[in-house]
This record gives structure tokens, C-alpha cells and sequence, in this order.
């Protein structure tokens, strides 16, 4: 009872929230900076990468292109109900992002002359859990899957022998770095009156879904990693602490258990 108190009256507290008006200006302007570097990509491009590094990046590919179409329909429903406009709006511009990604991804799969998934089983059990549960356990979540994968794009986007694939990384992780603060921002004042002790037990649950998350992305996209020079367990590692820093910022802003946090990051410093 006392935290559906908390959730409610945090809810009510979103009345007034000027921070989303900043990333409403932030994600209408990022628009021109995604037109200019995809203008700098020839591609029409024929790719120069063996075979076995196309397949690779192309099954990953497919995965990603997947996760990133749907609609936000159903989070935006949630978010109506309970947040602020500015806060709504900051949403739908993030959610179209996110289906700008998939598009990116669709035309990397056109590079390699490859088909879009129509479905994967990753896919619909994480669509399947996150509807099941609240807004801000699936803000929560989004935050966990975007900051593990975040590591991945950084590696495509210092991609070597073939521009496509370079251009792709870039522009999503320059992206995931500002959907991941500005989920921070959203969780941060959500969880603001949570006692500390349910801030632990949040992380420690978090933690769970961040391993189990990273290493499902570092088995299923293992050759894609490679070709982008990164192992495995490299890859696992930088997630992990991906995500800790992520959640760390969200639960305890300035300070908690360990030392000091990552505070915060606001659209311009973000950048």
C-alpha cells in the first residue's frame, strides 16, 4: 500500500515539470543533426566485408530493426493518464526516434541485400512483459535495455570497412546517450520520496534483468561483436557497467551506497 501511495502521489507531482520541456527542444532539434550525418553516407554503396561478417552483422541487424519499429502506442496511453504534457510530448518525440533507428537499421539490411524479421521471439516476450506492467517499471526497463546496448553501438560506430554500417552505430549511439538521460531524468523524479532501502531492493532487481539482458545480446549477437571488434566478454563487462551507472544516477542522483553517482544528465550536457 505504501508504494502504490508513493507511485501515485509521484505521479501527481509531474504536473509541474519544466526539465521535459528541454528535451522537448532537444529532440525537435536534433532532426537537422540526423539529416546532416546521414547526408555525409553514400548509400548506394556496395560493402567490401567478407561474407561471414555480413551474415553476422546482418542477423544482428534484423534483431535490432525489430526492437526499435513498434508504435509506443501503448506507453504513450500510460504516460497520458499520469504525466505532464511537456512530459507526454518529450515521449512521443523519443518513441519516433527510436522508429527513426528501425528505419536506420532497415537500410543497413538494404546494404547487405538482406530481408526485415517479421517477428522474434526476444522481441515479443520483452513486448510482452514490459504491457504487463506500469509506466515507470517500463521506463525502468527501457532504461536497462537501452544502456546494456549501448556499449554495442559505440563498437558499430567505430566500425572499420564499411561506412553504412559506421554511419548507423554513430547516429544511434549519439541518440542512446540522450534517451538514456532522459529516462534518467523521468525515473529520478519518480523515484525521489522511495525509501532507500526499496531503492536497493529496485537496483538489486534491475541488476537481474541487466545480466540476463546482456548476456542474451552478447550470445545472440556474439559474430556481430566480433566483426566489430569487440568480444563477448568485453562486451558484457562495458554493459553492465552501462547499466549501473545508468540506474546508479536514477536512484541515488548526487550520492548512495558506494560513493558518489553520476548526476543527472541535461540536454546539453549530455551532448
Amino acid at each position: 500500500m505504501a508504494e502504490r501511495r508513493i507511485a501515485r502521489r509521484d505521479l501527481r507531482a509531474t504536473d509541474d515539470e519544466p526539465w521535459a520541456d528541454g528535451w522537448v527542444e532537444h529532440f525537435r532539434a536534433n532532426r537537422e543533426s540526423h539529416a546532416a550525418l546521414e547526408a555525409r553516407t553514400d548509400w548506394t554503396g556496395e560493402s567490401t566485408l567478407s561474407r561471414r561478417d555480413q551474415a553476422a552483422l546482418v542477423r544482428s541487424l534484423q534483431r535490432f530493426e525489430l526492437g526499435e519499429g513498434g508504435d509506443g502506442a501503448h506507453l504513450l496511453r500510460k504516460a497520458e493518464r499520469r504525466a505532464s504534457p511537456a512530459r507526454v510530448e518529450a515521449l512521443r518525440l523519443l518513441i519516433a526516434e527510436e522508429q527513426a533507428h528501425s528505419a536506420l537499421f532497415a537500410r543497413g539490411l538494404h546494404h547487405f541485400g538482406a530481408p526485415r524479421l517479421g517477428s522474434h521471439w526476444s522481441d515479443a516476450a520483452f513486448t510482452r512483459l514490459r504491457r504487463a506492467l506500469g509506466l515507470r517499471t517500463e521506463l525502468m526497463l527501457f532504461l536497462i535495455a537501452e544502456s546494456v546496448a549501448m556499449p554495442y553501438f559505440v563498437a558499430l560506430s567505430r566500425f572499420d570497412g564499411d561506412d553504412v554500417v559506421r554511419t548507423i552505430g554513430l547516429r544511434i549511439a549519439l541518440d542512446e546517450r540522450h534517451h538514456i538521460a532522459f529516462q534518467v531524468d523521468q525515473l529520478r523524479h519518480g523515484f525521489q520520496e522511495l525509501p532507500g532501502g526499496l531503492r536497493v531492493a529496485v537496483f538489486a532487481a534491475s541488476w537481474v534483468i541487466a545480466v540476463g539482458a546482456a548476456t542474451v545480446v552478447a550470445v545472440d549477437h556474439g559474430p556481430a561483436l566480433r566483426a566489430s571488434g569487440m568480444s563477448r566478454r568485453r562486451f558484457w563487462r562495458s554493459a553492465l557497467g552501462s547499466f549501473r551507472d545508468a540506474v546508479a544516477a536514477a536512484l541515488w542522483p548526487t550520492s548512495g551506497v558506494g560513493g558518489s553517482r553520476p548526476a543527472t544528465r541535461t540536454p546539453m550536457s549530455a551532448q
